[in-house]
């Protein structure tokens, strides 16, 4: 699936405001992350965050790990504001993260739900192990192929989503692997509009760059009915550790 960068801006920037209260699986990997990475070192140089957001990781990195200099990178300008409360000298890199430049080494490339969005993981990796340090450490977490399947089934939307086997390809010619976790979870909701308004205040609408209308709404909430028991949706984590080769 090709995706509109514009589009996901858009998304991401209209739910900011509404993303730490909804976000509740997001904010699990981010402590799941941490609380791994903790295992493995706690004191870096240079740090550099993609996909910050509202800076759900950027507060448990700044509160768990010591270091000299932090990055954050993320397409929604707006995005510093946040980050600034919990680090306030860092310094932000706005714009898409396969284009941007990373002003020195890191000895830290870290990112928590973003890394999905990425149409080549391949080309991530090979990028940012050039910005790594000897030792250095990437960091993330993703979602794997069960990720919104009830989506998929209602609507054909998706993304490229890589299985845990396939990240494991992809990084081990260049990295060792620390850490490597999947899992599922289920959130279930009243009904078929609390979960587009979940999805909404999360910016996964920008999965399509349509705007649905009122009979999308409708066609879209009865037909989850007459496919599923419950109202729900399965979220598929997976956290990766690898440090470079």
């Amino acid at each position: 699936m090709q995706l509109n960068t514009q589009a996901i801006k858009k998304c991401f920037e209209k739910s900011m405001d509404k993303y730490d209260q909804n976000a509740f699986v997001q904010k699990n990997m981010a402590e799941n992350l941490v609380f791994n990475l903790l295992n493995v070192r706690k004191d870096f140089d240079v740090i550099v965050e993609l996909g910050a957001g509202t800076g759900l990781l950027s507060e448990l990195i700044s509160e768990n790990f010591i270091f000299k200099k932090y990055y954050a990178n993320d397409l929604v300008g707006k995005s510093k504001i946040y980050i600034s409360k919990f680090i306030p000298d860092a310094q932000f890199i706005l714009g898409n993260a396969v284009k941007i430049k990373i002003p020195e080494k890191s000895d830290l490339v870290i990112s928590n739900a973003m890394f999905q969005w990425f149409n080549n993981l391949k080309t991530v990796t090979d990028l940012y192990k050039s910005v790594l340090n000897n030792d250095g450490l990437l960091a993330f977490s993703t979602f794997g192929p069960k990720n919104f399947v009830e989506l998929k089934h209602l609507s054909g939307l998706t993304l490229n989503y890589y299985s845990k086997d396939e990240i494991i390809k992809i990084l081990k010619p260049d990295f060792e692997i620390l850490y490597l976790d999947e899992y599922c979870q289920v959130v279930n909701f009243e009904n078929p509009l609390a979960l587009l308004a979940h999805m909404k205040n999360t910016g996964v609408n920008s999965l399509s760059a349509k705007t649905w209308n009122i009979k999308d709404v409708k066609n879209f909430c009865d037909n989850y009915i007459k496919s599923f028991d419950s109202v729900h949706i399965t979220y598929n984590p997976i956290i990766v550790i690898a440090k470079i080769k």
